[in-house]
């Protein structure tokens, strides 16, 4: 029976979310109209991640939990990176399972539907490669203020922890004049905020020479798009941060002054272990480079403790450069194997509670320089952009160029619209300010 309702569960980073809404907006334009309950849906998706083992442990659950049930819907399917890692190996745990859907096989989820109405049997399609070819257009985005943009897909640096080279394929770039069509239009439909995604932004345009269009060739680009308001990146790999990037993040006003920059870990030895291509120094060399053109630059980071072999010594070493560079945003993670790495092949040999310790080390020390960090911008006005109602509905919230969250007292007519904020105190991690008087824009701070 043709289904005629759906639901996708999204699990992990951005590029799931984004293709989320890709699939969402195939699956309207076939009829079906999304469901409010999982249990209600004919056609019931998750779209995993198999980045970090806890979310991988999350869908492993529910699938298990479903298939326990009594199954009530038209058809059941995994796609994301955990089908491209686990491939067939699903339906052997999970019998019932109706399709398996890599990542790179999103353009055809209505053939593999009707696979598997008219066959009635299950149906996998895992491709390696990523053939540029997927209609973004389409997409169905709920957020009508901010929106994701692919520009490339898949990584080829093959860090020895990451499962993203073998769960997304090599980098593959997406058209620059399809980029600009789509931003073009995002903005006339009065979106404010664009974030470019990929593994690894900076790699952009690298595998298409012809182009002549590397990613700081594209942000000039977009930028001079009629009304683009801000601009967002993310992922990038340090190695291929360029002199030409951080002069557009200097010059373009579009361009938020944000940039998340992973180390993983202070310890040269562990990042040539991770293959990370770099030595501490040099990332030192390309922060430092980085806020000599960007004075007021934001950092955020992504560093793993407890990879095999870290002494206390090297965690120590990521402990003092997290005191030097002063991250504004964190994400740190205790290390798990993750099946296909390289990395599984050595012994995870550092306790879990040395691991936890660790962790705990540099949460603490985040928090601290996170509250320094406010304390310094106490006073200051920042460019805001009014999201919504906080929770209790009695202020609107935001965020400023640099991810700094933000409530104060305004009416509903200044949701979706750029602001000055005084802040004068902070909860937490928001600050709260209110609405400052108009300013010379040169006035603003970026933060």
């Amino acid at each position: 029976m043709e289904p005629k309702t759906y639901f996708i569960r999204t699990y992990g980073c951005q590029m799931n979310e984004l293709d989320t809404e890709i699939m969402a907006g195939q699956l309207e334009k076939r009829g079906l109209i999304p469901s409010l309950k999982e249990e209600n849906a004919d056609l019931l998706i998750f779209n995993t991640c198999s980045i970090r083992d806890l979310a991988e442990r999350k869908v492993m659950g529910k699938l298990g939990r479903i298939g326990r049930g009594q199954k009530n819907h038209a058809i059941i399917g995994v796609t994301g990176c955990m089908a491209m890692a686990k491939k067939d190996a699903l339906f052997r745990k999970f019998p019932h399972l109706d399709f398996v859907m890599g990542t790179n096989n999103i353009t055809e989820l209505g053939a593999i539907v009707d696979e598997v109405l008219y066959t009635k049997r299950p149906v996998f399609k895992t491709d390696d490669h990523f053939e540029e070819n997927l209609d973004y257009l389409v997409a169905k985005r709920d957020n009508k203020m901010k929106a994701h943009v692919s520009i490339i897909r898949g990584c080829d640096k093959f860090c020895t922890y990451c499962v993203v080279p073998y769960t997304r394929g090599q980098e593959v770039s997406r058209p620059p004049e399809s980029i600009l069509e789509e931003c073009r239009r995002l903005v006339d439909a009065g979106y404010k905020e664009i974030t470019l995604l990929g593994q690894n932004v900076n790699s952009y345009g690298k595998d298409k020479p012809e182009w002549n269009c590397l990613f700081h060739d594209l942000l000039y680009q977009i930028d001079k798009i009629p009304g683009m308001q801000r601009i967002r990146f993310m992922t990038s790999h340090p190695i291929d941060i360029t002199v030409e990037l951080m002069q557009a993040i200097r010059d373009l006003p579009s361009l938020c002054e944000f940039v998340h920059f992973p180390i993983q870990a202070g310890s040269s030895r562990i990042l040539k272990k991770m293959h990370r291509i770099y030595t501490k120094e040099q990332y030192l060399e390309k922060v430092g480079l980085l806020r000599e053109h960007v004075p007021n630059v934001s950092l955020g980071t992504d560093i793993i403790v407890g990879f095999p072999t870290e002494t206390e010594e090297e965690f120590l070493e990521t402990y003092e450069v997290m005191k030097q560079i002063r991250y504004s945003v964190a994400f740190i993670y205790a290390y798990s194997p993750r099946k296909g790495t390289p990395a599984m092949r050595w012994k995870d040999d550092i306790p879990e509670e040395v691991k936890q310790d660790r962790l705990q080390r540099l949460l603490d020390l985040q928090n601290e320089i996170a509250n320094e960090e406010r304390q310094t911008l106490l006073g200051q006005t920042f460019e805001v952009l009014v999201e919504r109602h906080n929770k209790d509905g009695k202020m609107l919230k935001g965020r400023t160029r640099c991810w700094k969250k933000v409530i104060f007292e305004g009416g509903e007519d200044l949701i979706g619209t750029l602001q000055q904020v005084k802040v004068h105190s902070y909860g937490h991690q928001t600050f709260i300010g209110e609405l400052a008087s108009p300013l010379n824009p040169l006035s603003l701070t970026s933060g």
